[in-house]
């Protein structure tokens, strides 16, 4: 028996519907709002109830979860008119699931705050497996007691919740957390092509590598869906490059200096200029499979 928190769930995308799916399931009524309707229409035939915008969301719910592709989408959603500030209450607690930067996410947890209404940035990683699977790490960011009382509903999403400290907290250990995605993706790229051109099996050289100082979640989980031909997101290409500019962006913020990040955003920014924005971030490999002049496998259709 759950307890009876009412949830919000506003943004029913690749990750989002997922993670809502999964509160549902754990017996959590659910009110979902999205701008396409077919998500919405999915849910509601499982038992969950429609709201036509997001303050309609936030009157009926004590916590609503937003899941949005970028910082002004979330600025819109939760500030803007129609939004979740105008149906929130005091006491309601608003939860980001999106990637956006540390800053907006203080001044919406500011502006939140004038109305009494708590709010916790906490991002999520671990992809679209770790979304339908109920496996998610989450990060967070936001006072204690919002944490505490929003646990039961982070425990239905994902496996390791952190509290990492107040505003904005969240949203540094994520892009700290894209900072490691990105170098892994590239890395795995670039010593599969390595491999390959110079007369390896590279499913042989993954297999030998995976049992040494080289194992790591992108080596267990990517090179069996590249190596399948299988480049489908996954975690979009696109939105591993935005999470990057927000790593750069706050890095420049604070004057710390990222040189391979900053490498590795050049890297995903070349994917989009070529065509692979929609494709898995892993499916990096594309670049270097066209500056090597070779190709692992065939994409498939």
């Amino acid at each position: 028996m759950t307890d009876q928190i009412n949830v919000g769930y506003i943004g029913l995308g690749l990750m989002g519907k997922s993670i809502a799916r999964n509160i549902l399931r754990a017996g959590f009524p659910l009110v979902v709002h999205n701008r396409s309707q077919a998500a919405v229409a999915e849910l509601v035939a499982e038992g969950a109830v429609r709201a036509n915008s997001p303050a309609e969301t936030a009157v009926k719910v004590d916590v609503v979860f937003t899941n949005l592709p970028d910082t002004p989408d979330v600025e819109q959603v939760v500030l803007g008119p129609g939004g979740v500030i105008e149906g929130a209450r005091p006491g309601t607690i608003v939860v980001d699931n999106s990637t956006i930067k540390p800053a907006a996410a203080r001044r919406i947890a500011a502006a939140l705050a004038e109305k009494g209404v708590f709010s916790l940035d906490a991002p999520v990683s671990g992809g679209d497996i770790g979304a339908r699977q109920g496996t998610l790490a989450i990060m967070v960011g936001g006072p204690a007691e919002a944490v505490a009382r929003v646990m039961p509903v982070f425990q239905a999403m994902g496996k390791v919740i952190t509290h990492v400290g107040e505003a904005g907290a969240g949203q540094i250990a994520k892009a700290a957390n894209q900072v490691m995605v990105a170098a892994q993706m590239v890395a795995m790229a670039e010593l599969l092509v390595f491999a390959q051109k110079a007369g390896a099996d590279p499913r042989k050289v993954v297999e030998a590598i995976r049992g040494g100082a080289a194992q790591c979640w992108t080596l267990d989980v990517k090179p069996p869906r590249l190596f399948a031909g299988n480049r489908h997101p996954g975690f979009k290409a696109y939105m591993q490059a935005k999470d990057l500019s927000i790593v750069l962006e706050t890095a420049r913020e604070y004057g710390i200096p990222l040189p391979a990040a900053a490498l590795h955003s050049q890297m995903f920014n070349a994917m989009l200029q070529m065509g692979m924005a929609d494709l898995d971030n892993s499916a990096v490999v594309g670049v270097i499979e066209e500056l090597a002049g070779i190709h692992l496998v065939e994409e498939s259709k």
